[in-house]
């Protein structure tokens, strides 16, 4: 059992993108699946699948990390945000771009788990969960 889902889902990429690693197995959740959504809607990875077999009781996602030619990763840095100890929570007017928009916010919002700049045009704000470029 994890405390932060997002926090291992997170640490799990980043450690594969160190290790170069084709794909990464992350424990299946429905948060999870929509983080796992918007970095494939952003082609910040190749894709991902629900994988046959499962660990215990819990299904998985098999998640597809993007390279350049050159061999480096797509994705160069990961940070969480909110924490279960410190929860962070942005009106949609304080929302920052992330890197000059070279990067992602992602907020948990009352209509779904949507970036930042989704979110700036919904005009939500919601919980500040991450930051990935």
């Amino acid at each position: 059992m994890v405390n932060d889902p997002i926090a291992d889902i997170l640490t799990r990429i980043r450690n594969a993108v160190m290790r170069n690693l084709k794909e990464v197995r992350v424990p299946k959740s429905r948060m999870v699946e929509s983080i796992v959504k918007i970095l494939e809607q952003e082609n910040l990875i190749e894709g991902f699948t629900v994988a046959s077999e499962t660990t215990g009781n819990q299904a998985e996602l098999v998640v597809n990390l993007k390279y350049n030619e050159d061999g480096s990763s797509v994705i160069s840095k990961l940070i969480r945000v909110s924490k279960p100890g410190l929860r962070v929570y942005t009106g949609y007017k304080d929302i920052k771009p992330v890197l000059n928009n070279m990067g992602i916010g992602i907020f948990s919002t009352p209509k779904g788990i949507l970036t930042n700049k989704q979110a700036i045009a919904e005009k939500v704000g919601g919980e500040y969960l991450c930051q990935i470029w």
